[in-house]
């Protein structure tokens, strides 16, 4: 966001009704506030209506920010919607969670290092100790904590801990190779953004490319999701594809497929960062 003052973004969603555009701009407009953008979409087969808008509150200081967006908040409610509401002046803490491969690990800490992303990333977690030297280099706190079947209820007491410890508010599967349990994402409470190495539902499981080359597929693609208790199930954030033909081999499709899942993966956490997500059902509506 390049915007020099501090702008508040609501996320609304509710039972349809007459009226709700004008009610909502309304009270951002008798509260002294300027609205910069706002969009709107309506789920005709459910009868929800979805909003976001973004606007310049009347008092920029940090406090009564904080209280504008409860008091929206309180206001939402009395319309009947739910609603969510950032400011940007509050930069989001992010966990990322890593295994052994490095390309979003090391896209997600350049996009941010560079200003990409309206967050800090605070930690870095792995099941193996391969990036540790990786994430010194860059000044993040690296934690080890090995994964085993026997020892995977301890090994996510610690990494939830250690989430407490950093106040991360948001985690990132940046290819981490092992699944989280409906615990840890239960006791965690706040949003999981993992990557997926194939154009889910196709594919699922391991080894994509591989299966995806024994099949002479002409497409191959990357989805990111929020993670939920049905493993690869979440509500997709975001996808593409890249063209691939017979002459591409495995390795041809694992390096197009490791470009595809940095640019889907980044962009996801970057709609995310930016309140352009709105998660309903199993289904995300992405705010352009």
């Amino acid at each position: 966001m390049t915007h020099h003052s501090p702008t508040l973004i609501a996320l609304l969603h509710g039972a349809d009704q007459p009226g709700l555009v004008a009610r909502v701009s309304g009270w951002i407009f008798e509260k002294g506030g300027n609205i910069l953008h706002a969009d709107q979409h309506r789920d005709m087969e459910a009868g929800i209506f979805f909003q976001r808008v973004e606007w310049v509150p009347a008092d920029k200081s940090p406090m009564p920010l904080a209280g504008a967006a409860e008091e929206f908040a309180r206001f939402a409610v009395s319309l009947g919607m739910q609603a969510r509401v950032l400011s940007s002046a509050q930069r989001k803490r992010i966990a990322l969670f890593v295994s052994k491969a490095d390309h979003c690990f090391h896209d997600l800490i350049l996009r941010w290092k560079a200003g990409d992303l309206a967050a800090d990333i605070v930690a870095v977690i792995s099941n193996h100790p391969d990036l540790a030297e990786a994430a010194q280099g860059y000044g993040i706190p690296f934690h080890h904590i090995p994964v085993t079947a026997e020892s995977k209820s301890q090994s996510e007491m610690r990494q939830l801990a250690i989430l407490r410890d950093h106040a991360a508010e948001l985690v990132v599967l940046a290819r981490y190779m092992q699944v989280l349990t409906p615990g840890f994402l239960d006791q965690f409470g706040k949003p999981v953004i993992n990557i997926h190495h194939s154009f889910l539902p196709a594919f699922a499981g391991g080894r994509p490319y591989h299966q995806a080359y024994l099949r002479g597929v002409k497409l191959i693609g990357a989805t990111a999701h929020y993670a939920t208790r049905d493993l690869d199930e979440g509500p997709i954030i975001h996808q593409d594809v890249v063209r691939v033909t017979h002459r591409h081999d495995v390795d041809d499709l694992v390096r197009l497929g490791r470009d595809l899942e940095r640019l889907v993966l980044a962009q996801a956490v970057r709609w995310h960062l930016n309140g352009r997500v709105l998660a309903y059902g199993n289904k995300t509506v992405v705010f352009d």
